[in-house]
């Protein structure tokens, strides 16, 4: 029998659950017969790292990276890595480390090991991201602005993140016939980039609605503590409240009419699509990831920083009959089944895996 294709997934933390979700498929669902996997993460801590755990496959603990400078010394102070590679014997490197270090597709440039990484976000514009590329056996992106990226690069694809919508699906859960609120929801890692600052100015404009709006996402950060005063400045604390983390949102999406996202930047928003597998209706920015996730449905967007022609928006959704946004809802369901399904998104990362080691 054949040895297994051995694929190392690096991640610096599962502090939050964004790409952790996504390496968990990845772990979980790979054919087992012609794939062993292993993660490497900086430390054991993190929201999610207990959900990796589970699976009971080997989780390392190691500095997969190492500081730039001083640079005549760079080689060695990459050889720990280096020889934790070989000492695995470990086929394919799949990066999901958010930065533009490349000390790590050097470490596998010297070990004669492919290097790959997912492009998670539209961040761009310096030379460590150009070497990290040159350095790299291929480059997946998640969404079509990415492509500009690597005018040069030929090994690249495009392969958007894939969900499990039988997990996600609002048929697991009964929805309260609370008909008196219009419920709003968000999801985000709480950080100045969501820009729930938008949204809460949206909500104030058409404060004269019955509508409540849940802030889903870990506040123990300065930027919570900005929104929860905005709040109090425009006098929304009837209208707003803030739920804090949850690993399983689906019943509170479940219980929502609407969700919003309002970033100024994203790669590929999974909240985004977990709301649309949810049959819930949503609205999102017009920037380069969710547009790409909503390019079959344009009503849906709205303009950047515009909180006006967000609260029109939001008015256009509430005064839909329950009918509408039953039948807005299962055709984001059906289109992200079609567009966003696991199945394929493992595949494809199956088949690009087989052919980087057969090159």
């Amino acid at each position: 029998m054949p040895r297994k294709l051995h694929i190392l997934y690096t991640i610096p933390n599962f502090d939050t659950a964004g790409s952790g979700k996504i390496v968990y498929d990845l772990v979980n669902q790979l054919d087992k017969d012609l794939f062993k996997v292993s993660i490497v993460c900086y430390h054991s801590g993190g929201y999610f790292f207990e959900e990796i755990k589970s699976l009971g496959i080997p989780i390392y603990t190691l500095k997969f990276t190492a500081p730039l400078r001083p640079y005549h010394s760079l080689l060695s102070r990459t050889r720990p890595f280096r020889k934790f590679l070989r000492s695995q014997q470990i086929d394919v490197v799949h990066s999901w480390n958010y930065n533009s270090d490349w000390t790590e597709a050097l470490s596998c440039k010297i070990a004669r090991i492919p290097f790959v990484y997912t492009k998670k976000a539209m961040n761009w514009g310096n030379k460590h991201w150009t070497i990290k590329s040159y350095l790299s056996a291929f480059i997946i992106t998640v969404n079509t602005e990415m492509k500009a990226f690597f005018p040069k690069k030929k090994t690249q694809e495009l392969i958007p993140f894939g969900l499990d919508t039988k997990y996600y699906d609002s048929g697991h859960f009964s929805k309260e016939n609370n008909t008196s609120v219009f419920k709003i929801i968000t999801v985000a890692n709480l950080v100045p980039v969501k820009n729930i600052e938008m949204l809460l100015k949206a909500i104030y404009l058409i404060k004269h609605l019955p509508i409540q709006l849940d802030i889903v996402g870990d506040m123990r950060n300065n930027y919570v503590r900005d929104l929860q005063d905005l709040v109090k400045n425009l006098k929304l604390e009837n209208h707003v409240s803030f739920l804090g983390k949850h690993l399983d949102v689906r019943p509170l999406l479940a219980q929502a009419n609407l969700y919003i996202i309002s970033s100024k930047k994203e790669g590929m928003p999974m909240a985004l699509v977990e709301a649309m597998a949810m049959r819930l209706p949503v609205l999102g920015s017009n920037i380069p990831g969710i547009a790409y996730v909503l390019k079959d449905f344009p009503e849906l967007l709205f303009l950047l920083n515009h909180e006006d022609a967000l609260a029109s928006k939001i008015e256009w959704i509430y005064n839909m009959s329950q009918e509408e946004r039953v039948k807005l809802g299962s055709q984001l369901r059906e289109y992200c089944t079609k567009h966003f399904s696991i199945e394929t998104f493992i595949k494809r990362h199956e088949d690009l895996y087989l052919k980087l080691v057969k090159q």
